[in-house]
């Protein structure tokens, strides 16, 4: 009984970090196009600001891309960890460049943020301890063949 718990809170965890990923990609590359994002950008902007935070979440849905690309390739999903702290971060980052650019950014990034940042940790650190615990089985069975 213990052990399908286990298994069916790794199954949860690991769908919604699946989906914290296609949000963070989406989004990112949909605040590109302005009919299809899912944040509200200030439309008073003008010059250099007017598609600074787009260009930002752009960059993040890359950055998330690669990290992803690298933790399969690497098969070692604990770089999640640092990754959500960085993106829960992210929230107060946000609010200092709404406050240093006098604008106002949209309510949800911060629900956003800390959604998948959060997403994000928690993979991580299941990732570890199921990765410690097949280290620990392959351990135990070294010492029983010798």
């Amino acid at each position: 009984m213990t052990f399908k718990g286990l298994q069916s809170i790794k199954f949860l965890l690991e769908v919604n970090f699946y989906i914290a990923v296609i949000v963070l990609i989406a989004g990112g590359i949909l605040s590109v196009s302005g009919s299809y994002s899912i944040f509200e950008f200030n439309v008073d902007l003008y010059g250099a600001l007017d598609n600074n935070l787009r260009m930002i979440m752009v960059y993040l849905a890359i950055t998330e891309s690669v990290i992803l690309g690298y933790c399969f390739l690497r098969k070692n999903f604990q770089v999640m960890i640092p990754v959500g702290f960085f993106l829960i971060l992210m929230i107060a980052s946000m609010e200092f460049y709404s406050e240093i650019n006098s604008i106002e950014i949209d309510e949800n990034f911060p629900l956003f943020f800390l959604y998948t940042g959060i997403s994000h940790i928690l993979y991580g650190v299941m990732a570890g301890i199921e990765k410690n615990s097949c280290t620990e089985q392959n351990d135990k069975s070294r010492k029983l063949q010798e």
